[in-house]
């Protein structure tokens, strides 16, 4: 019987089942075989194409019945007003750049590189690989993969200089992902209801991660070039503070990179001021003209606390990171996330092993620095072209965004908005600011699907700003 066979018997049994009261028992399979001279292959074809229209629903054992029509009905869910109480901490809302969107549009907002920036092929092989080792069985230390560690600590070795001491694979913490991450050294290092100084605009994921633990957040100015070592100095002295998060290499959102007198300035602060400096280096191989240069490695004293993730540069499926802190912190960081996720998959730590350590990953991050050039200045030039109004202070050394300031009257809610219907998905700046926005600016991925496009989306960028 063909599939036009399977649809008549469909149509016909539509037709009974309209005429059913709802409860009603269908004839059975080898009933209806019998009557519509066809297989039992085609009658449940048939069956299943009622079944996933709604029509009919099946009891196992007992055969196939009208569905009864459920009347949607409001639901009272009042009494866990109660039983909840006021939240702790009020919570940011989900940040734009988190968007699944469709595929007929221009997605300027997401903060993962396209699929085709990825090592997809290395990852695949990988993978299958790891489901041939022990990892697919068995549960890997709470620290995480001795070999993995010692990946970790052997790359930061790399940048320390003569006369400092490198980091050892024991100084190393596997995390399933750099925000779990956030919060582990939020909780552990800052605690709920302290001070903790941010750049701004920052990561929003810090944010989000802050609001959780509680953290009181205290903004320090950041631009192009970083933060004022004077504003970090005097922000400790006001406010007591013993942390610091920053972005120190192609910050999210401004793509800022300290130069290294900055670095040496800032550590100094912390060192006197008896603090932490939490550094996010979570665009360590998106360099483009520049490289990252990590300040943990300039600090052997357990004030830098270093996080590295492989997430966005491997696969958006391996959620692997690794924390590198010495002394109490790290037992203290160490107890935490072991009270939040026991230990990270070892099949992921394995594949994330074998990606790094393949000849073919340098080949790969080589390769992605000229695909990323290639992508910001074509947005880049597009945007001047098309969106002359927007401001662009400065364009990245590294990282996967462009922070593109709009004029001051600008609605930038409407703005958005405007844009999404001609196409354009954006990220408005206003979720990277720990307090009231400074400005009007938006977050553009250069990193995302369909480069080819970014000259149309500056069009329609510059049509709406010249509406507003």
């Amino acid at each position: 019987m063909s599939d036009s066979s399977s649809e008549r018997i469909a149509q016909r049994l539509r037709e009974w089942v309209s005429n059913a009261p709802a409860g009603a028992q269908l004839p059975s399979t080898r009933a209806l075989v019998a009557e519509f001279e066809a297989s039992p292959v085609t009658v449940q074809k048939a069956l299943q194409t009622l079944i996933g229209q709604g029509l009919v629903e099946t009891r196992p054992g007992v055969g196939t019945f009208v569905r009864s029509i459920r009347v949607a009905r409001p639901h009272d869910y009042g009494w866990q007003t109660a039983a909840l109480g006021s939240p702790q901490n009020r919570m940011p809302h989900a940040s734009a750049a988190l968007r699944a969107t469709p595929n007929d549009v221009i997605a300027l907002h997401s903060g993962y590189p396209d699929r085709e920036l990825l090592p997809e092929r290395l990852v695949r092989a990988a993978l299958t690989r790891a489901a041939r080792e022990d990892a697919v069985m068995s549960r890997t230390p709470a620290a995480g993969l001795p070999e993995l560690q010692a990946w970790f600590a052997s790359e930061l070795g790399a940048h320390t200089p003569a006369g400092l001491t490198p980091p050892t694979a024991s100084d190393v913490v596997i995390l399933p992902g750099s925000q779990s991450g956030l919060s582990t050294l939020f909780r552990t290092l800052v605690g709920a209801g302290r001070p903790m100084l941010i750049e701004s605009p920052s990561y929003w994921g810090a944010i989000l991660a802050a609001a959780q633990v509680g953290v009181q957040l205290v903004p320090i100015p950041s631009g192009p070039h970083g933060p004022d070592p004077d504003e970090i100095d005097r922000a400790f002295a006001q406010t007591g503070a013993r942390a610091f998060y920053a972005q120190p290499n192609f910050a999210n959102p401004n793509g800022a990179q300290w130069s290294p007198d900055l670095a040496d300035s800032i550590l100094r602060i912390v060192r006197e001021r008896g603090a932490f400096l939490i550094e996010d280096d979570w665009a360590h191989d998106f360099g483009i003209t520049t490289t990252a240069a990590p300040l943990a490695a300039r600090d052997d004293s357990g004030h830098v606390v270093y996080l590295r993730s492989l997430t966005k540069s491997v696969s958006p499926a391996i959620r692997v990171a690794g924390l590198i802190a010495r002394g109490p912190a790290h037992d203290r960081i160490l107890a935490d996330t072991q009270s939040q996720a026991m230990y990270v998959s070892g099949v992921l730590q394995t594949a994330a092993l074998d990606v790094v350590t393949q000849p073919a990953w340098r080949t790969h991050v080589k390769s992605l620095r000229q695909q990323l050039a290639a992508r910001r200045d074509l947005l880049v030039d597009s945007l001047r072209e098309h969106a002359p109004t927007a401001h662009l202070e400065s364009v990245p050394a590294g990282g996967l965004n462009l922070w593109l300031q709009l004029p001051d009257e600008t609605d930038l809610v409407r703005f958005a908005r405007e844009c999404e219907v001609s196409g354009v998905i954006l990220a408005a700046g206003d979720d990277w600011f720990p307090a009231e926005p400074t400005g009007r600016y938006l977050r553009l991925n250069y990193s995302g699907p369909n480069p080819g496009a970014f000259p149309e989306a500056a069009h329609i960028i510059g049509q709406v700003l010249a509406r507003h």
